[in-house]
């Protein structure tokens, strides 16, 4: 049958939603008046027996097969139904994929939907950030109630870095400064204690960083920020606060930023496990 006048189809199959194969489609149909060409999405391909259902159909008309299909036997099944059919087809992803594993000597993930996954976490990373950067330092306590984790601490215990690492692990973060003279806002005591983790130093460490924190500023070196009684008192006060709220202590002296915050994503995820 001659299918040559007929309105061209074109078959967007793939193993995930389809939209990169829909897209370069697109792109390739707008150099041809795209408005003269049927495309026809076939997403979430999973079995042989849908492969075949498509070229059942699309070996009766004008039609083009573009797929992005990733999983071994289904791109075997999608060459042999090609061969065995003569019906056009488009790889969209095989001879890149091919590129790229000759210049980077290693295989591909050949796993279906991975962009996506990938700009999920992309975009979940950001948003973390952004929040982190806007609940920073007490900043807005209502945003206390939203965190996966909530720093607490005494000034100069890294409750700022360690809140924008783990933000870039894709965890919402908010951080509040401890201060005896300033109760905390009510949100601290509504949140799960799970979620609270109290960040505590050694009083001669703290000293030293508060010294050079004073320096940096051109401050005296003698402010009572950087006194060895006043540390003192901070540190009591927030071990007590901890205690009442029950929340889990990390010991932050002489350790690194990427060090504790390791410490605080194991602790999440064994507490997810045993939730």
């Amino acid at each position: 049958m001659d299918n040559s006048t007929e309105k061209p189809i074109v078959y967007i199959v793939s193993d995930s939603i389809g939209e990169t194969a829909e897209f370069v489609v697109k792109a390739v149909a707008s150099q041809f008046d795209s408005g003269q060409i049927e495309m026809r999405r076939v997403p979430f391909v999973e079995t042989k027996d849908q492969i075949q259902e498509v070229f059942d159909e699309a070996k009766t008309c004008n039609a083009i097969i573009a797929y992005t299909i990733v999983v071994p036997e289904l791109r075997q099944k999608m060459a042999e139904e090609a061969s065995r059919n003569s019906v056009l087809t488009a790889d969209i992803l095989g001879s890149l994929m091919g590129a790229f594993a000759r210049v980077t000597c290693r295989e591909p993930h050949l796993e279906a939907g991975r962009l996506r996954q990938l700009d999920e976490e992309y975009f979940q990373r950001v948003a973390a950030i952004e929040f982190a950067v806007k609940h920073d330092d007490g900043k807005d306590p209502r945003g206390l109630m939203e965190a996966e984790v909530v720093l607490i601490g005494v000034s100069r215990t890294s409750k700022t870095p360690l809140s924008i690492y783990l933000a870039h692990q894709g965890i919402k973060v908010a951080n509040l400064p401890l201060v005896p003279e300033a109760e905390p806002p009510q949100e601290l005591f509504w949140v799960p204690p799970h979620k609270v983790m109290g960040l505590i130093i050694n009083p001669n460490h703290l000293q030293q960083i508060r010294l050079e924190r004073l320096n940096s500023l051109g401050l005296d070196r003698s402010a009572d920020y950087a006194a060895v009684d006043r540390i003192e008192d901070e540190l009591t006060y927030a071990r007590r606060l901890m205690k009442k709220i029950g929340c889990t202590i990390f010991e932050v002296s002489d350790k690194a930023v990427e060090e504790v915050a390791n410490q605080i994503i194991q602790t999440i995820k064994k507490r997810g496990g045993d939730s």
